[in-house]
């Protein structure tokens, strides 16, 4: 069974400035730099696009962790979704929405993922990966909504 969860997240941004940088290589390297994350292959800087994917190399916990995502469906400025293809998960899906605010933007991350391993995997996901990929995604969209470009 998947494990789901969502973080909301203001921005003092339009829409589309917040959509144009959460789809930035750079941006993402730049919020991830504690983890040493890295484009290796694929999209390696610059926007990424619909249909196209780009490889991570990062560590975790020590880890050396190699994974390829695509985004697999756009609907600029309101959400666009990333999936991986290959990778440490069985499955992960991102769904990136971001709605219109009065002065701003709500940005919604909604996110699935399943680990492999069977029971090893399902011990995982509760007991790791359940709160450090939320950690991950906040620490991302602080990034995002502080950085000035």
């Amino acid at each position: 069974m998947a494990v789901y969860f969502e973080c909301v997240t203001q921005a003092n941004l339009s829409p589309a400035e917040l959509f144009e940088k959460s789809l930035s290589i750079d941006a993402h390297t730049g919020s991830m730099a504690d983890s040493q994350e890295q484009a290796v292959a694929g999209v390696t800087s610059g926007t990424i696009g619909l249909g196209q994917h780009v490889t991570w190399r990062a560590k975790h916990f020590g880890i050396p962790i190699r994974m390829t995502s695509t985004i697999s469906v756009v609907d600029a400025p309101r959400s666009f979704t990333d999936q991986q293809l290959r990778g440490p998960f069985k499955s992960f899906h991102h769904v990136h929405e971001f709605h219109a605010m009065d002065h701003g933007t709500l940005m919604v991350d909604k996110i699935q993922f399943s680990a492999p391993l069977g029971p090893l995997g399902w011990l995982a996901e509760r007991l790791v990966l359940g709160w450090y990929l939320p950690k991950l995604i906040r620490i991302r969209n602080d990034y995002l909504v502080a950085e000035q470009t």
